[in-house]
């Protein structure tokens, strides 16, 4: 290993180092609320910056690059459209009157609001939430192992499994130990450690580019590559390969619906100090989202020009060109043994970016199954510390299916986020907008939509999306929509909710 890859390699195991150190110090949780909500204590800047870490996984730092540099703008622009669309609304109408409605409803989780909130004793609502968190989590905490796998692999020729199983137990370490409190901190720390590996990135490699101008035309000489209504690729010559037209901009613009549907951002909204500091919250959190966001698409475009002038290698498929901020990184290194420890810190913004994801995800499908199924459904009562034993138990396994999951390292990381994200946000979103908005909405109206908005998503994915054409459209929109339309016909054609439950929310809204 050459003396430049071992000064990356000291700056990372440093910051591995910093977020076990973190996990101990937080590790002195006594409640479940604690654990699983941090005791409400969150301050607005914590608040901010460790909801967009968590929800910016590696397809910040490697999925979204990715794509914008293997197939041009329209995708990748248009996604960042949709989430930055969607995590300002999210801040803006949903979480005041979740931290409002939870507090009121002694809510810790997700399903727990649910279930409390429409006063389910079918304990339906827990259970399918639980389920859809485990089957959800398994997959998108799988797509940020194999980041952490392809990473070292890449860089180091490490080996991908081996890379990514001890990636997979720093993680599991400091989430367990330190629970929601630990994942919150560090997901702030995180966020800086992103923001400053995104801003290395763009401009070491314009410079190795060639210049702006040069990037400029390189992007322009691909057929369609800066068109935000078509569809190519680096391989493109003559022709596209077709329109990028209204529904597949639809397709990609509800990505925003998703966050309605987050439990893993949601829960950040239930944890804050106060729901005053949330204004705070929305401005830092929605503009570090929008910026980050445009950054990595414009990282893309800039790749293609790092490659086309030799610095890098030009990939030949979409999960290859995913390591392309890695690839950067190994060339910075080459310079000398400040700029390896400045690589150092880019390596360490793409572990941060699957890590501050992976720890909300491992937190969210440990109350699922401990809380939710455990205690509430099954029934049996456990104290907090048994309680928060079988939470870090639950972490454990999560995050071992996870790596089993992940054992494939040719998947892409966008891909599999996509259809993780469909499932959440089908499932949560529209019951958690009716919910927090509609008070005639009823206990099965929230059970039908739940069920119909997660059912659907398989439905479309792999019956109905292969028939290309309109339905080619992704996933989460039309599962959102069916889902929707079920809660509202379903709760109309069942019983109103009791006066209790109408009070409650004419209380909490008013």
């Amino acid at each position: 290993m050459t003396s430049s890859m071992i000064c990356i390699l000291i700056a990372v195991i440093v910051y591995l180092a910093g977020m076990l150190a973190i996990g101990f110090r937080y590790s002195n949780n006594n409640t479940s609320e604690d654990f699983y909500l941090g005791g409400r204590k969150l301050g607005p800047i914590v608040t901010a910056m460790s909801t967009e870490a968590s929800d910016m996984s590696a397809y910040l730092l490697m999925g979204v690059p990715g794509l914008a540099f293997f197939c041009g703008v329209a995708e990748a622009s248009w996604t960042a459209i949709g989430l930055s669309v969607g995590t300002y609304l999210n801040w803006l109408i949903v979480a005041k009157r979740l931290r409002r409605y939870s507090a009121a409803t002694k809510s810790i989780t997700v399903p727990d609001f649910l279930s409390t909130r429409f006063r389910d004793n079918t304990k339906l609502i827990e259970i399918l939430g639980a389920i859809t968190i485990i089957v959800f989590f398994v997959p998108y905490t799988a797509s940020g192992f194999s980041a952490c796998g392809k990473l070292f692999n890449s860089l180091f020729g490490f080996d991908y499994m081996t890379s990514m199983i001890i990636s997979a137990a720093v993680i599991v370490t400091y989430c367990a130990l330190g629970g929601f409190m630990a994942a919150s901190v560090t997901s702030l720390i995180q966020s800086i450690v992103m923001t400053v590996a995104l801003i290395i990135v763009l401009f070491f490699g314009i410079n190795k580019a060639g210049g702006w101008s040069v990037v400029a035309e390189n992007a322009k000489a691909i057929p369609g590559y800066l068109s935000f209504v078509t569809s190519t690729d680096i391989n493109a010559t003559e022709a596209v390969k077709g329109s990028f037209g209204f529904m597949p901009i639809v397709s990609t613009l509800a990505w925003g619906f998703g966050y309605f549907g987050m439990p893993h951002v949601l829960v950040h909204f239930m944890a804050v100090e106060s729901e005053e500091k949330l204004d705070v919250s929305r401005r830092v959190g929605s503009i570090w989202c929008i910026v980050s966001l445009a950054v990595a698409v414009v990282i893309g475009i800039v790749g293609y020009s790092v490659a086309k002038a030799g610095v890098i290698a030009m990939p030949d498929s979409e999960p290859v060109a995913e390591n392309m901020i890695v690839n950067i990184s190994a060339v910075l290194a080459e310079i000398g043994v400040f700029p390896a420890i400045v690589a150092g810190i880019i390596i360490a913004g793409i572990l941060a970016a699957t890590m501050s994801t992976a720890d909300a995800q491992l937190l969210g499908a440990a109350s699922g199954v401990t809380y939710n199924l455990i205690n509430n459904v099954f029934g049996v009562k456990l104290d907090d510390k048994k309680n928060m034993l079988f939470a870090r138990l639950t972490v454990i396994v999560v995050a071992i299916f996870g790596v089993i999951f992940a054992s494939n390292p040719n998947s892409s990381i966008f891909r599999v986020v996509s259809f993780a994200w469909a499932g959440f946000g089908a499932t949560f979103g529209p019951v958690m907008l009716f919910s927090l908005f509609w008070k005639r909405c009823n206990k099965w109206g929230a059970i039908a939509g739940m069920f119909s908005g997660a059912v659907m998503i398989f439905i479309w994915k792999f019956l109905v999306k292969p028939l290309g054409g309109f339905f080619s459209i992704y996933e989460l929109f039309p599962a959102f929509v069916i889902s929707c339309i079920v809660i509202v016909v379903v709760s109309l054609c069942t019983k109103a909710p009791d006066e209790e439950i109408v009070r409650e929310f004419e209380a909490v809204n008013a």
